[in-house]
């Protein structure tokens, strides 16, 4: 049973006049789907792209979870240094744990001098632990951070501390990170060469903050498990036609993707999606433009421009079965005429009501708008929904022409960065 259901009725044009495809260029655009399908197939057989054999795996998870428990048990704090992939999957997988656990799991992932500084000069460095993720082993933020954090060690005298409270996660052979582990008796896991940073969420590099945060990983990857099979079993999955619907709409200059859930919990997923995608499919001129927002607190933001801007955005809403959760509005503290509709509803009942009526008038101005449903927001969903949407992005990449697992302008400024503070 996948834990996840895909509507697309609201994209055709039956649906949204002029701005929606017909049938026929959907079934032109699934029969160009079908050829990447048929190449994760075969990657499967193969044994092929880990991102493939991690949803069934689960030979790793008690290891992981071991892990969490050890860093638990010495750190009411832990902080992940990391950037991108490195630090996005695991920001979108923590959100679902609830307020007040411990440890509390911190991701310092956008390079800044005085976040950086304040959070040095703020942490108990005998009740934190740090967690270094870099694939390269040569990210030059994630390093920066690294050698002020173990700077910050050496001038409080705790040296012989850093190898019980950081641990770093690299892929295995030479690189910078590896040298200073060395230098410095900080354990590493090995991370995948083949597995890039974006694909890399249900990895440990997800799964260790996952655990850290008190989350079921076997749920995290049973969710991902149950939509990697339909995929290999059915032509219509969800993520073929999700791309199909992508490339058929991209054909008519639908070029921006704008994913929206209407869970709290879910918020990360569209800055994680944004990279995904960008990163994975923008190339050689190509490519499709996310955008993260998050409902209903969007509707004040981005709402407009949705609904009456320019015709070339999908907007992909997400929710989940709220209905009936959360606080309940007071009836007599609701009893003013402007206010009485809300009168004894849920907090759950609002937000629910708020996604459906923001579908409906974008739906009315002639947007298409795609819906994922799941039923409770929790690991098991969130695990689907983030293998549906590497798997759709991988399809997209080829029908696009262009290698999703790449990204060759990155690199470039990675090299122009050490360029520039050589020689300043």
């Amino acid at each position: 049973m996948i834990p996840l259901s895909q509507t697309l009725d609201a994209c055709f044009e039956s649906a949204v006049g002029s701005g929606g495809v017909s049938q026929a260029a959907f079934e032109t655009a699934m029969k160009a789907a079908s050829a990447g399908v048929a190449r994760i197939r075969k990657a499967y057989r193969d044994g092929a792209w880990p991102l493939l054999r991690l949803p069934e795996d689960t030979t790793d998870l008690l290891s992981l979870t071991d892990i969490a428990g050890l860093l638990s048990r010495q750190s009411k704090h832990v902080v992940v240094l990391g950037i991108g992939g490195s630090s996005l999957g695991g920001q979108t997988l923590t959100a679902l744990a609830p307020r007040g656990n411990l440890p509390v799991v911190e991701f310092a992932d956008n390079l800044d001098p005085r976040a950086l500084g304040e959070l040095l000069t703020s942490i108990d460095f005998l009740a934190t632990s740090f967690i270094v993720v870099s694939k390269s082993g040569g990210t030059p933020e994630t390093l920066a951070q690294l050698l002020v954090v173990l700077d910050a060690y050496r001038a409080r005298g705790l040296e012989e501390e850093v190898g019980a409270r950081v641990l770093a996660i690299a892929q295995p052979g030479t690189s910078a990170l590896r040298d200073i582990a060395r230098q410095w008796s900080i354990p590493v896991l090995d991370h995948d060469p083949d597995l890039g940073g974006r694909f890399s969420v249900l990895s440990g590099v997800g799964l260790l903050p996952a655990a850290l945060a008190g989350l079921d990983l076997w749920a995290i990857r049973a969710g991902a498990a149950a939509v990697l099979r339909d995929l290999l079993h059915s032509d219509n999955s969800s993520p073929a036609m999700g791309a199909a619907m992508a490339g058929a709409l991209a054909a008519k200059g639908v070029t921006t993707l704008v994913m929206m859930p209407y869970v709290g919990r879910f918020e990360r997923v569209g800055h994680w999606y944004r990279q995904l995608l960008s990163e994975s499919v923008g190339k050689d001129g190509k490519g499709l433009t996310p955008l993260a927002a998050l409902g209903p607190v969007d509707q004040h933001s981005m709402q407009q421009l949705l609904v009456d801007g320019p015709y070339d955005k999908l907007v992909t809403v997400i929710t989940a079965d709220i209905k009936g959760s959360g606080p309940t509005v007071p009836a007599d503290l609701a009893q003013d005429k402007a206010l009485s509709f809300m009168a004894g509803r849920t907090i759950g009942d609002v937000v629910d009501a708020q996604a459906r009526a923001s579908m409906d008038v974008l739906i009315r101005k002639g947007h298409p708008v795609r819906h994922i449903a799941v039923g409770e927001p929790d690991e098991k969903a969130l695990g689907a929904l983030l293998m549906h949407f590497m798997l759709e992005t991988i399809i997209i990449g080829d029908m696009l022409g262009v290698d999703p697992f790449d990204q060759p302008a990155v690199e470039l400024g990675k090299v122009l960065t050490r360029e520039y503070l050589q020689n300043p």
